[in-house]
């Protein structure tokens, strides 16, 4: 039995825009913050409760943000921390996962409001909400277009990592090997941190969209009904995407294998030759970054370099380690 990796190496599995996501969430919080204050401040100083109410909204907004910060925040100064066996690329997933939660009892709380309403109406201030949601959509449009510098998936995979090999000699052909993977591409390289701070955004902006049109049509119409189902109809949006952001990110922390269709090819190119892969476990690292553990039985005078050359055409796989067993 023969498992051979790298003795020393680097673990640090954070993604290629870490530190801008970083500075650009850090911004985004500033101007929520600074417009939670005004709105607190001026719905006290001229008696608008829906004013206050908008202000303490934006304070959940503000923290949801915050979440992601920190984690950028602590990932970065313990990536070198050796109690993390795999790096903290994952912390991001971990706050994306904390933050889908988050999301999802806001949803709750909006469907369950706008369900009270619809049986239940209540006096509207319409010129008043109205201003409010314009306002609250476009600070929603600020900070989606600062964060949405934060998606930039470099399609380069330099990691500067001792796992990789030079792959200049006779096994150019494997270097198509990466075309089979493009559909896996973004899914490898998402940041779900990030992920997670557009979709609180971007979730208040369809709210504040929703509402009014709801009002509009309330106050043009005296369809005052229009108004709880717009918040229905974004509650059950919100709902949605949290769905969606607290499966992926669950499936990232249970190690799920990220991509089949990658882990059938490495099987294809270990065993093209005779060998047999006996087992393999595939999963995600962090943004850009795949582990894999493979255990190959083989008949011929072989080692694990020999198998992680082979692999060197998966450019996402930043840590392999091979066993190899002599049949």
């Amino acid at each position: 039995m023969n498992t051979l990796s790298p003795a020393t190496h680097s673990h640090v599995f954070l993604g290629e825009g870490h530190d801008k996501n970083e500075r650009r969430t850090w911004t985004v919080i500033a101007l929520c913050t600074a417009m939670m204050v005004a709105e607190i401040v001026g719905g006290l100083m001229f008696g608008s409760i829906a004013l206050v109410a908008d202000g303490l909204h934006m304070s959940t907004h503000a923290g949801a943000l915050l979440l992601a910060a920190l984690a950028y925040s602590y990932a970065r100064r313990h990536a070198d921390d050796e109690r993390f066996t795999f790096g903290t690329g994952k912390l991001g997933d971990l706050a994306g996962f904390a933050s889908a939660i988050v999301l999802a009892m806001i949803a709750v709380l909006i469907g369950y409001e706008a369900v009270a309403r619809l049986f239940a109406p209540v006096p509207i201030h319409f010129n008043e909400a109205i201003a409010i949601a314009v306002l609250g959509l476009l600070v929603n449009i600020a900070s989606a277009l600062l964060l949405s510098g934060g998606h930039e998936h470099g399609h380069h995979h330099a990691h500067d990592h001792e796992d990789h090999h030079d792959e200049d000699d006779d096994h150019d052909d494997d270097h198509h090997h990466d075309h089979d993977h493009d559909h896996a591409h973004n899914a490898a390289h998402r940041d779900n941190n990030m992920r997670a701070a557009v979709v609180h955004v971007l979730a208040d902006a369809v709210v504040s969209v929703l509402v009014i049109v709801g009002l509009l049509l309330a106050r043009t119409f005296g369809w005052l009904f229009m108004d709880p189902v717009a918040g229905i109809i974004g509650a059950a949006v919100i709902a949605s995407w949290s769905y969606a952001l607290i499966r992926d990110t669950g499936a990232i922390l249970l190690d799920m294998r990220p991509d089949r269709a990658m882990a059938e090819r490495v099987r294809e190119i270990v065993e093209r030759d005779g060998d047999r892969l006996a087992d393999l476990h595939l999963w995600r690292l962090g943004p850009g970054h795949l582990g894999a553990i493979l255990s190959v039985s083989t008949a011929k005078p072989r080692d694990a370099d020999y198998y992680r050359y082979l692999l060197g055409s998966f450019g996402h796989l930043s840590h392999v380690t091979v066993e190899v067993q002599q049949a």
